[in-house]
């Protein structure tokens, strides 16, 4: 069977390896598994979400309000806008596909850094665009400049902070470079990690309202996944003019959030001061994640997210690294599939960090 030849040169996203799996393959013990290879928030959600969850339970046979209401006015409140400026996905990766899928088709291009989140270029190469990656791994935006004036582009992903790396670029930088972008340019600036970088250096915050004001051709998109530890029920959020938001709409298809989905948004939103207590112990346990991999002489990026990525050079193969560790009931994101001879570590909590310490101090002497 034929299939649309687009298709032959677009890769499969791996996610982050399961409980499960680990249980199954290596025999560990569910109880003894940690988890810290997709950016989960370990301390789990709030539990004025997990009581509204089992309070709405029953509700579970009827259709979500697809006009997500009240979602989206509590969005429109939080960040001062309308809610004719909001629009709701699936994860925020499914309004990077109706971004993609909205601007581009073949002999389109994209432009990007040349490592970061796999899905842009996934959704990109769904729809024949060519891709355009900078030659530094982490955001360069003099590159980005230089490669946008040589080729142009219709669409520009900007992940601040990026994933899986960790840096962030400072917001003054990022509005001076779109200040160069033409207006029918569509830039995406992906806010999953900002709650973590505005919170640690208030020179990276991105305000929507603020970007989306000044520059009418931009995106700024933001989760529940990660600070809100809604992981596991998928809903995300675009923000930008009405006229983009209305144009976005024409693909999303009808009830695409779930009921208990919309619920758990809503009441996530109500707990900030839930949120930035699990912000604040993220970096109050990074410092020692930080000073494990100097201790070992490794390289880390400095990281703005709740993750951190640490390199081996020539010491280790993080390929052999990341497998050790499955195998001991560790998960931990190996990016060789990136390039880099790196794994990347959610940071967790710090009893679940001190054996990932104690492990990798293991896995390490045993590979030497």
């Amino acid at each position: 069977m034929q299939f649309n030849k687009v298709l032959e040169n677009v890769t499969t996203y791996e996610a982050g390896k399961p409980i499960e799996l680990v249980v199954r393959e290596y025999g560990v013990k569910p109880e003894s598994v940690i988890k810290l290879a997709s950016n989960e928030n370990p301390y789990g959600t709030s539990p004025k979400v997990t009581a509204k969850i089992q309070e709405l339970a029953k509700n579970m046979f009827v259709y979500p309000d697809d006009s997500m209401y009240e979602l989206k006015e509590a969005l429109a409140n939080k960040f001062e806008v309308e809610s004719s400026n909001v629009i709701i996905g699936s994860g925020s990766d499914q309004i990077l596909e109706f971004c993609v899928h909205a601007k581009c088709e073949k002999d389109s291009k994209i432009l990007m850094a040349k490592t970061t989140f796999a899905m842009y270029e996934i959704y990109g190469k769904q729809t024949g665009a060519t891709i355009i990656k900078t030659e530094d791994d982490q955001h360069n935006l003099e590159q980005f400049s230089k490669l946008y004036k040589e080729h142009g582009a219709d669409v520009i992903f900007l992940c601040l902070p990026n994933n899986p790396l960790g840096e962030c670029v400072d917001k003054d930088d990022v509005y001076a470079f779109l200040e160069t972008i033409d207006s029918n340019t569509l830039v995406v600036v992906d806010g999953a990690y900002q709650e973590y970088a505005s919170f640690k250096d208030e020179k990276k915050r991105i305000v929507a309202k603020d970007l989306i004001t000044k520059f009418p051709n931009t995106i700024y998109l933001g989760t529940f996944s990660k600070a809100y530890a809604l992981g596991g029920m998928r809903v995300g959020y675009g923000i930008a003019q009405a006229n983009i938001i209305k144009t976005l709409y024409k693909l999303r298809a009808p009830f695409n959030i779930t009921t208990l989905t919309l619920a758990a948004a809503i009441e996530a939103l109500k707990d900030e001061e839930f949120v930035n207590e699990c912000i604040a112990k993220n970096f109050e346990e990074m410092t020692r994640y930080e000073e494990y991999a100097k201790s070992k002489g490794f390289e880390y990026i400095p990281s703005y997210t709740n993750f951190i990525t640490i390199k081996f050079a020539d010491k280790f193969v993080s390929k052999e690294v990341a497998q050790k560790l499955l195998e001991r009931g560790v998960i931990v994101r190996d990016l060789t599939g990136y390039g880099q001879n790196a794994i990347r570590i959610t940071i967790g909590r710090n009893e679940q960090n001190t054996k990932v310490f104690e492990q990798l101090d293991e896995v390490l002497e045993n590979l030497k």
